[in-house]
This record gives C-alpha cells, structure tokens and sequence, in this order.
C-alpha cells in the first residue's frame, strides 16, 4: 500500500484513516473495540483521529471515552502504539464546560488526552475549530510548548474557514511559531462546495495534507438510505433525509452504483472513499466501522483504482 506525505510533518500515513468517534459510543467498550483496532493496524494502515469530546453528546459521559477506549488498546498492546499515527482535537466544549484554543487550556487539555490515551506523545493534535476570541499566537504558542517538551509532534486545523487557516499560517511564519500541517474538513461526494471552493486551493498552496470527516455523509453515500422508509435504519435517520434525499442525493447515489457495478465486489461507499482518494490534495478520508466486517469492506477502496472517465462520471453526478 503507498503511503502519502501528511502535508510537509515528514510524516506518511496510508490512504484511509480511523474515525474513532464511535469508540464508547456505537462500540461501547474494549472487547467491541479491540477487534476494530486490530484489524485496522493488521491491514496496513495507521492513522487514527479521535477528539476528546468523543462522546459527550452520550448522556451520562463527559468526553474523552474514545481517547480512554484507544489508550487501552495501546495497554494491551505495547507494540502497537509505534504503528500508529495517532490523532487527536482539543476546542471543543467538553462536558465539564472547558473549551476554546486558549493557552491555558490547551495545555490542560493536551495533558488530559495523554493520561486517557497512555502514551507520552500526540502526532497529530488538531484544533477542533476556530476560537475567534483567542489571539491566533496564543493558540500558536501553546503548541509550540508542547512540541517542544515533545508531548505533540505536528500540529492541524479542523474546520476552520480559508481566511482563518490563511492567517493562522501567516501569523505562525511571521512569529516563527509551528504551522498547521494539515486541515481536517467536511468533505464528500455530497458536500462538495464548501471544501473546494476556497480550502483546496489553500490548501495545495501550501502543501498542507487533508484528512475529511464525514467522508460517507453519515452514512447516505453508503446506500442504505433511499427512501423515508430507510431512515428508521439508524438514529440519525431523520437528518440524513432532511438533508440528503433530494434529486442531487440520489443522482449521486446512481452514479455510485454504476461505477460500483464496474468494480468487482465494490459498493457505492467504497467508491466514495475511492472519488476521495483520488481528489488532488486529498492525503487520507476518515470513515468509523463499527464491525471487523465493516472495517474490511471500506478498507477496499485504498485499491480502487477509478478511471478518469468514472471520475468524471461521479463529478458531474454530484456537480453543485
């Protein structure tokens, strides 16, 4: 499998990376956990995004059983932690009310993720989105610290618009603080406009590696949901239809199934991950498994080869 460059950190991760937000939630414990990681490493790949608010949204947890769930992995299995290239976030409202890219809190956070995760160091610490009231050398400074003490190696953004990413690298060059080297957006065959537009520009600009969430739209470009009758499939359901299930939706939807149908033993969200794989710039999309079986089947697409011709077929299916 050919590794890609994680924009210019010197680091090369293979081209599917783990969602981890569904450890603690969906996957509720080690024992459904451990098999899903294991696999994930046996089969190649690498990098593996978490968040410490994963999963406050639960009722009765306060954020980071993800990162908890993975550094028990990691307990279990000391020669595993070398294999991966592990992400995590900080900025969101955790449970407890802290939130924000602030110094102070960045610092607090990065030590809270270390202790749940069991390691000594963060390859990958994202600022989970932008904190406008905090001066952008701020936030800058607080990882240059913990770069230095060695607990983060690279630094990346996740949502933030082009004009903030923009000024973030800008004000890191003119400071002589650490960059972000990669950015983490919402980004699929179905949300296409808001990454293309103004990020992917930028981001090619400046050489900056892209790890999308989001990369199967809930679940909508798997094609499991194509009518109101599909959406009591899942809990999110209701809004996959409000937002997906409309003429463009399902264009695309026929679109994946034909280019799926030339690809023996592929499926419309194999091809998907594949169109991702194939954009310019694209370093790595996040897809979860919440089975060894589902995990297998999206770890197709890293051998999908689409041709230029099937490309287009799904640009012009999903054109905004």
């Amino acid at each position: 499998m050919q590794k890609r460059p994680l924009g210019n950190s010197g680091l090369a991760i293979a081209p599917l990376a783990l969602g981890a937000n569904v450890f603690g939630w969906t996957v509720p414990d080690p024992p459904s956990s451990f098999p899903i990681l294991d696999a994930f490493v046996d089969l190649g790949f690498d990098l593996i995004d978490t968040a410490d608010i994963y999963s406050t949204w639960v009722p009765g947890h306060a954020g980071g059983e993800s990162e908890t769930i993975i550094g028990q992995w990691f307990a279990a299995n000391p020669g595993k932690r070398g294999k991966v290239v592990l992400a995590t976030k900080v900025g969101m409202a955790m449970g407890h009310g802290g939130q924000g890219l602030r110094k102070e809190y960045i610092v607090k956070a990065a030590e809270d993720s270390l202790r749940r995760l069991r390691t000594d160091y963060i390859d990958l610490y994202q600022s989970h989105k932008d904190d406008p009231d905090t001066p952008l050398v701020e936030t800058l400074e607080a990882y240059q610290m913990l770069i230095r003490q060695g607990k983060v190696r690279h630094i990346g953004a996740s949502n933030y618009s082009a004009q903030r990413l923009a000024e973030a690298l800008e004000t890191a060059h003119l400071n002589g603080l650490p960059e972000y080297i990669s950015l983490q957006p919402e980004y699929n065959l179905y949300e296409r406009a808001g990454y293309e537009a103004e990020l992917e520009p930028l981001c090619l600009r400046h050489a900056i590696g892209v790890i999308p969430y989001f990369a199967l739209a809930s679940g909508f470009l798997t094609g499991k949901y194509r009518s109101d009758a599909d959406l009591h499939k899942s809990a999110r359901g209701g809004g996959i239809g409000k937002k997906y299930l409309n003429p463009r939706g399902l264009r695309i939807l026929d679109a994946l199934d034909a280019v799926s149908a030339a690809h023996e033993g592929s499926t419309p969200g194999i091809i998907a991950l594949a169109w991702l794989m194939a954009r310019k710039g694209i370093t790595a999309p996040i897809a979860s498994a919440t089975t060894v079986a589902q995990l297998h089947e999206i770890a197709l697409a890293a051998n999908v080869a689409l041709t230029p011709e099937q490309v287009l077929q799904l640009d012009t299916a999903s054109a905004y």
